[in-house]
């Protein structure tokens, strides 16, 4: 971890990638998403003016790495920000038949362009799946990613958000009730995290333990299994095999360097 300060030099942030950085499933004030992202720029800008912060999100839900190359790294070269997040390639990932190797080569490509357009560059590992049933087989995979990820972070300076090692969203709260995205709390500790991977010192700990919370039965847990697998597990599963995206039709919220 860096050494932490009240503040960073940093005023202006613009994050790229797919549903985790636009923040699915956290509700903003405005409607919209708001997200760890959006959290993040939150503690950039706090304690500064009003508008001396200026933040744009052009991140999509459904985003595969190639087209967030080809609709969002091209802008971070026209605004050239102090600061971009570029977390991509999940997605690629979950593809039957994905290689994490020649994901990373792609990946490094755009870390290059972004490297030469922002201040500093700033990445997040891939979530450890061990206990989600739907991806834990692909936990090698994911790990082979991230391995990937930090060597391209070191050859080329950038700052990491581990959240392979966050031990916090382990927790079932973390998630929202699709299990495919975080809960506004989980986006909560990895906006912390990020921050802190930043060297900003924050006044939360992303690692903060969870309140305790009475245990489920094995009836329980059963019925909520179910519930869940009607409701987001085979919708998922049907727009995948129609190769159907949830981005279709959707824009960046955010698409435009502004004041916070």
């Amino acid at each position: 971890m860096p050494n932490l300060q009240e503040t960073l030099d940093l005023n202006s942030y613009v994050a790229l990638g797919d549903s985790f950085t636009e923040g699915l499933n956290d509700p903003g004030t405005d409607g919209a998403f708001a997200g760890w992202a959006d959290r993040l720029a939150g503690l950039l800008a706090d304690g500064r003016p009003p508008g001396d912060f200026r933040y744009a999100n052009l991140a999509v839900r459904g985003r595969l790495l190639d087209q967030v190359m080809a609709e969002q790294v091209p802008e971070v070269r026209r605004i050239q920000p102090d600061l971009v997040t570029f977390c991509a390639g999940g997605n690629d990932i979950l593809r039957p038949g994905s290689d994490p190797d020649e994901v990373a080569e792609r990946f490094e490509a755009a870390v290059v362009q972004l490297a030469d357009a922002a201040g500093t560059v700033l990445i997040c590992t891939g979530f450890d799946t061990r206990g989600v049933p739907l991806f834990k087989h692909l936990r090698g995979k994911i790990a082979t990613y991230n391995g990937h990820m930090r060597a391209v972070a070191d050859r080329h300076g950038c700052k990491v958000a581990d959240l392979w090692s966050l031990r916090a969203v382990q927790d079932r709260r973390a998630w929202s009730e699709d299990r495919l995205h975080l809960s506004p709390e989980g986006h909560q500790r990895v906006a912390l995290l990020a921050a802190r991977s930043l060297g900003l010192r924050t006044a939360q700990d992303p690692e903060a333990p969870w309140p305790s919370a009475p245990a489920l039965s094995a009836a329980e847990q059963r019925r909520e299994d179910l519930q869940w697998a009607r409701e987001f597990l085979l919708p998922w599963v049907g727009r995948r095999l129609r190769g159907e995206s949830s981005g279709d039709h959707v824009e960046a919220k955010r698409p435009e360097l502004l004041p916070l």
